[in-house]
């Protein structure tokens, strides 16, 4: 099968809506393997516009007088069994070089006038050829926040030469983010929804839901414009002035990240936070209001954050080129004052993107699941202080518990910890009904529990980490080695605390105050509850400064 790409960007290669076409080729080429692809790029071609003159009519049939390269485009045409026309959109229809290339075509068809099956138009003229079995695509970007109502003058063009419906188009608004690696997670989303159509294309068709995900904004409405408008590095209420001063290419970079703030996680009061980047010596002072977000210059706001850092270290983390997490533990940025920004980054930054928020559909929460500590906690709890009063019954409690749990529990994810702990729960109380004695198996209890939290310390992610992930963006969040390292300090504090209690609860077990053995050892946790809610916040502060 024969594959003729016609590239009508000026831009060449470097065009945005050829990463488009790039993809859609791969996407074809992981279907079938007798592909042959040719690509022509109309900036490197020599083609003068049409002069009108009909020379290829009836002078010399099928042949133009002007002598240079589009006798070869005619060729290559006439030899692709589909022809790929790839372009970005220039005043609302094709750049003009292409458009010398499509007025060319005129040597193609007779000059007879006749109506034809679908045409579109009163009048035409039949092809020179056999066109009949040959295929075309069309893909463009454009730099509009969608292509929606913007291609009026390209489907005319298209449907006069094609026939109405004859040809697939794929075009997509907000083209100029395929350039900005900044934006090459969501953009890269997308180029795999363009693979996918090509790999469907070649099967027979496009399904109607890859055309659903193609029709998706990349960035809403208002992130997109608000992003390009900051691109171009002018104040908006000075851009129709000569004298209007040229931005930095940082202070671009900042009002195109600030751009991207999503005011729907606007948390009740205004952040403000400065961004310093180190190497060029430039600050920016950003607001985030319930409005939106704002770039300030004079330093005329009090940061609550502080982040330093070199522009290019900042660059590759929005890139996705390193984690913000993993740069952070590398010291390569340190950040002062309220740390509670950076855990929330990606609520306030990050979830701008389409597919994103598919993900948060009512149908998706329904069936989400999450870890909950209390499945692990609950059993032992009650072992400790229904078994401590009386052995029989408590036993035979903390059994009906274990078994209890899961079903009030089944909407949560379960953890290891979780199954462990009804398996050692289960067999404890077992063995005290068998007649062990409570005195000795209680205070083992705690130490069997303490010591399930520090050897989970040597595993890759500590036990604490399983349930607070919840609070921090999820199971993302356990690819972050500054949350890692908090909570396997915490997990480590935890079960030491409580292989301590084992050795209280065996005094308290023979003393008169027995019976009150777990309520006593409650306290101590409920004070460790509380370090626990500020070291999670303390430490990822500490570290980040660079302390």
């Amino acid at each position: 099968m024969n594959i003729l790409v016609i590239n009508g960007s000026p831009k060449g290669g470097k065009s945005n809506t050829y990463r488009l076409t790039t993809a859609f080729l791969e996407g074809i080429k992981q279907e079938r393997q007798d592909i042959c692809v040719k690509e022509l790029s109309v900036s490197n071609l020599n083609i003068k516009p049409c002069i009108g003159c009909f020379s290829c009519w009836n002078k010399t049939p099928g042949q133009c007088c002007i002598q240079d390269d589009m006798g070869q485009v005619i060729q290559d045409i006439l030899w692709a069994d589909t022809t790929v026309w790839s372009f970005p959109l220039y005043y609302y229809s094709v750049p003009g070089s292409l458009k010398n290339l499509i007025d060319r075509q005129l040597p193609m068809v007779l000059p007879f006038m006749e109506e034809t099956e679908g045409q579109v138009g009163n009048g035409g003229h039949p092809y020179r050829y056999d066109m009949s079995k040959k295929k075309t695509v069309v893909i463009s970007t454009c730099g509009f926040y969608t292509a929606e109502g913007n291609y009026d003058g390209v489907y005319s063009l298209f449907d006069h030469n094609c026939g109405k419906e004859n040809y697939t188009a794929i075009l997509c608004g907000q083209g100029e983010l395929f350039r900005v690696p900044e934006m090459s997670v969501r953009t890269n989303e997308y180029l795999a929804h363009v693979k996918q159509a090509g790999r469907e294309y070649i099967k027979g068709g496009i399904s109607a839901e890859t055309i659903e995900l193609l029709n998706e904004l990349i960035l809403p409405r208002e992130t997109f414009e608000a992003l390009a408008d900051a691109s171009w590095g002018i104040e908006k209420n000075s851009a129709d002035s000569s004298s209007a001063k040229k931005e930095t290419e940082t202070l671009i970079f900042t009002r195109q990240m600030a751009a991207l703030y999503n005011k729907k996680n606007y948390p009740g009061k205004d952040i403000v936070f400065e961004m310093r980047y180190t190497d060029v010596d430039e600050s920016y002072l950003i607001l985030l209001s319930k409005d939106g977000s704002r770039v300030y210059t004079d330093g005329s706001l009090t940061p609550a954050t502080i982040i330093e850092t070199p522009i290019t270290v900042w660059r590759s983390i929005a890139a996705g080129e390193i984690r913000g997490d993993e740069a952070l533990m590398k010291g390569l940025y340190r950040v002062t004052g309220d740390f509670n920004l950076m855990l929330k980054w990606d609520t306030y930054f990050g979830s701008s993107q389409p597919q994103a928020e598919r993900a948060e559909t009512a149908e998706t929460a329904a069936v989400q699941k999450k870890t909950n500590m209390s499945i692990m906690l609950i059993p032992w709890i009650v072992l400790w202080t229904a078994a401590a009063i009386d052995k029989q019954i408590g036993c035979l409690i903390g059994m009906i518990v274990c078994a209890v749990i899961p079903l009030i529990f089944y909407r949560n994810q379960k953890t290891v910890y979780d199954i462990l702990t009804n398996a050692l729960v289960t067999g404890i109380s077992v063995i005290m009904l068998a007649g062990a004695s409570e005195k000795l198996i209680l205070p083992l209890s705690y130490f069997i529990f303490g010591a399930m939290w520090i050897i989970s310390c040597v595993g890759k992610i500590p036990l604490t980490a399983n349930y607070s992930m919840n609070s921090y963006g999820g199971e993302d969040t356990l690819k972050n080695p500054l949350f890692v390292k908090t909570n396997r300090i915490l997990t480590m504090i935890w079960g030491i605390l409580y292989l301590i209690t084992s050795v209280f609860t065996l005094f308290i077990m023979q003393s008169s105050v027995s019976t009150f053995a777990g309520l006593i050892n409650s306290v101590v946790p409920i004070f460790m509850g509380l370090f626990t809610i500020w070291f999670q916040k303390w430490y990822p502060a500490r570290v980040a400064a660079g302390k």
